[in-house]
């Protein structure tokens, strides 16, 4: 007498029914009611329960809804995304190569500075007085030997003497250019115009080579061109290699001319264009890499040491390619696949090949027609060989 439809009457009678239960040796006995109440609720409780049955018959199951869309056709370029770090074009080490006070610092902490500029003075008077005192060596030494010269082309002295005189002079020239090239020691400038570091002593300290190891004054670092190192994997760099080839790229002679694009983490897309100039001569056994460097103009000094990058490099020219939204892509032990939607409107599972990325959607390489309903939006609540009702939408819009 139990009522799945609710129906108001069949409830009544069900409730009514309760009061009934069984004896212990399996009859019916009566529990608060009587007869006539028992018979009455018989009869209301038989009556509507045809009609019950009726409306909780179960309702035919629905047709699920998803949103289709066909793969579109742009042109691109086919390029591998890497992560890169930012080094300096060359980099320099400033010390003091001769003992003496730092006199004076001529540059402000971090600034570019041109090649040539003054950077540090140390005790430069001292040098300038060692150079007098050697210049005049050499003109005691240089007077004396003309003299045994002359002399000893009259007789009037030994070719010994003349001998001794000569190497003396030549000692003492020697000493002169040393002098000199310390006298330049005291004056430290900038190999190359780059960015400078902070200096390191202060004026006023010692410096020198001491104990045995000259003492470190600021770093350069040249900015303008600067380089970009990243490594990729052995498969990528075949890749590469093959793509340098079909381009009339000599992969054997200085590279120089492959194109690499780099974007900072607060910049969109790779706005700075350099050129691949270097690749190691090995792939890495422990990491199954090789390294690469490409070098930047970086004339707008964007770009400077330590900083990371994001890299892309293409490996061929832009071609025509079919591109589907990335979120419609599922994978499974097999491989990656799409849901689409055949001419029956049946579900149907379509094994893809994939290529790169790029804002949200994905190049299919193999397995996709232009004329194909991918299921961009409820992919999750069907399955193949199930009917759906297809919507189009575009770009996974549901």
């Amino acid at each position: 007498l139990t009522n799945p439809g609710g129906h108001p009457q069949c409830r009544l009678a069900a409730v009514r029914v309760l009061f009934l239960s069984r004896d212990g040796v399996g009859g019916i006995v009566m529990t608060g009611m009587n007869w006539k109440l028992l018979l009455a609720c018989a009869v209301v409780a038989t009556v509507p329960l045809a009609g019950c049955d009726k409306d909780a018959a179960p309702k035919s199951a629905s047709v699920p809804a998803v949103t289709v869309a066909r793969p579109t056709t742009q042109t691109l370029a086919d390029y591998i995304d890497l992560t890169g770090t930012v080094s300096a074009y060359q980099s320099a080490d400033l010390v003091a190569r001769v003992e003496g006070y730092l006199e004076k610092i001529d540059f402000v902490d971090g600034a570019f500075v041109d090649e040539g500029k003054l950077l540090f003075n140390i005790e430069q008077d001292t040098y300038e007085e060692k150079l007098k005192l050697h210049q005049a060596q050499l003109t005691r030494a240089q007077q004396e030997y003309e003299r045994q010269r002359a002399l000893y082309k009259k007789n009037a002295a030994s070719k010994a003497n003349m001998e001794e005189w000569l190497s003396r002079r030549d000692e003492a020239a020697a000493e002169v250019a040393l002098a000199k090239i310390n006298l330049g020691y005291t004056r430290v400038k900038a190999p190359f115009s780059g960015l400078m570091g902070r200096h390191l002593v202060d004026a006023g300290n010692l410096v020198g080579l001491t104990p045995g190891e000259p003492t470190k004054l600021a770093t350069i670092e040249q900015v303008v061109p600067i380089n970009v190192y990243f490594n990729v994997s052995s498969r990528d760099a075949l890749r590469l290699r093959e793509a340098m080839r079909d381009q009339g790229i000599d992969v054997t002679a200085k590279i120089g001319h492959a194109p690499v694009f780099v974007g900072l983490e607060n910049e969109s897309g790779y706005p700075h264009k350099g050129v691949l100039d270097f690749r190691d001569n090995r792939v890495s056994t422990s990491t199954g890499t090789i390294q690469l460097r490409a070098v930047f103009e970086n004339t707008d000094k964007a770009l400077f040491p330590g900083l990371f990058a994001r890299v892309r490099m293409p490996l061929s020219k832009p071609a025509p390619r079919l591109v589907i939204p990335d979120s419609a892509v599922q994978s499974d032990q097999a491989g990656e696949y799409v849901l689409t939607v055949d001419g029956d409107d049946a579900v149907e599972r379509k094994r893809i090949e994939t290529g790169l990325l790029f804002d949200g959607k994905r190049v299919v390489t193999k397995g996709l027609k232009a004329s194909d309903r991918v299921i961009v939006a409820g992919f999750s609540k069907v399955r193949p060989g199930q009917k759906v009702q297809a919507k189009e939408g575009k770009d996974g819009e549901s």
